[in-house]
């Protein structure tokens, strides 16, 4: 009589990125927990993060490293990684039940090495429909370890996949802001990152171009994508994006204007 073999079922790591992260990183982490391993990779937080995450050891396995900007840092946390698969996600970001078993009925597909993920994303409490374009906001978030890489940009890095990918159906809830004064501070620190890449190509800009860019984005969300349609809270979004934008464009031109009178 033949033996049955056995099958080794594949295994996921989730990662993430943090720098105090208090008031988010326990409940990422409990929607998680059904993966193998969770990888924390921690750049110097001063708050409580650390001891909340050490409270889920063994399940999570938390590092430190300077911070390098959001794509090497995310590669890092890759490169820690030691499951079949790894999902990647932000420490205001949760995985829902519905999501996990779809997930978990991928991990035999030999057909993709990566998927994208929708995200519904709320804003002071109430989910956003319409600022960040349902069907568009969909990043590749899980991915068969060694088959890609986060690109190296400083901000708005992007999962690079090397081989098929697809499409989930369920989301990530994505709880991006708590308050307006996290959503100015998050306006002023990525808007200084923005300009730093910008800075690095070499962009050229003005005040005029500063003006048309933030309009044309407040113009995108607003009236294109409907953001009208969530109320006061769609017209908050519209106008931050027009400050970063106008601020990042801002900023390069005056790290420009600082270089040309050196």
């Amino acid at each position: 009589m033949p033996t049955l073999g056995y099958i080794d079922m594949p295994t996921i790591s989730t990662i993430i990125i943090t720098k105090n992260e208090e008031q988010n990183i326990a409940a990422c982490i409990e929607s998680v927990l059904w993966t193998d391993e969770i990888i924390v990779l921690d750049s110097g937080s001063t708050d409580k993060t650390l001891d909340i995450c050490k409270k889920y050891a063994p399940k999570v396995k938390t590092y430190a490293a300077d911070w390098p900007g959001f794509g090497k840092q995310k590669n890092r946390a890759l490169e820690l990684a030691t499951s079949t698969w790894v999902l990647s996600i932000d420490a205001d970001e949760r995985a829902t039940p519905e999501l996990k078993q779809e997930i978990l009925r991928k991990l035999n597909d030999t057909n993709c090495v990566a998927y994208n993920i929708p995200r519904l994303n709320y804003f002071l409490g109430r989910p956003i429909k319409y600022c960040f374009g349902n069907n568009n906001d969909a990043p590749i978030r899980l991915i068969k370890k060694d088959c890609g890489k986060f690109t190296d940009d400083i901000i708005h890095e992007r999962l690079i996949a090397n081989g098929p990918t697809s499409k989930l159906q369920n989301k990530l809830q994505h709880f991006s802001f708590s308050s307006i004064e996290e959503l100015i501070n998050k306006i002023n620190n990525y808007s200084t990152l923005g300009a730093i890449k910008l800075y690095e190509t070499q962009k050229k800009t003005s005040y005029t171009k500063a003006f048309a860019h933030a309009s044309w984005i407040f113009i995108k969300i607003y009236f294109l994508k409907r953001g009208f349609l969530d109320g006061w809270p769609g017209f908050i979004i519209a106008f931050s994006n027009f400050e970063g934008v106008f601020y990042r464009y801002t900023k390069l031109l005056e790290k420009s204007s600082a270089k040309a009178d050196r």
